[in-house]
């Protein structure tokens, strides 16, 4: 399978690894987590193109981070991914101050 770069302007979501070194199958968890939890609507509407809607609830539901802020996990669960269910709150958010 030949190798995707992936596009620059994510740089600013993906801050802990050079988007040059990261692999969309391989990174996946990491890509989606951290598109979701900080990245723009561009970043965001690139996810949806890369990866399916299945696959990215697939991953946030079964590979949880603890990442998000209360108002980030909301929107993403309601509005974005469509999640009706109750998730374990703590798995994904990180305590306020």
């Amino acid at each position: 399978m030949k190798k995707v770069n992936l596009p620059n302007f994510l740089q600013p979501f993906l801050w802990s690894v050079k988007i040059s070194e990261l692999d969309l199958e391989k990174d996946k968890v990491y890509i989606i987590h951290q598109i979701l939890a900080f990245g723009n609507i561009e970043s965001i509407k690139w996810l949806f193109r890369t990866y399916s809607s299945k696959e990215i609830k697939r991953v946030f539901l079964n590979h949880s981070c603890k990442i998000y802020r209360d108002s980030a996990f909301n929107f993403i669960t309601k509005i974005l991914l469509g999640i009706n269910k109750n998730l374990n709150v703590k798995k994904y958010v990180v305590d306020s101050f």
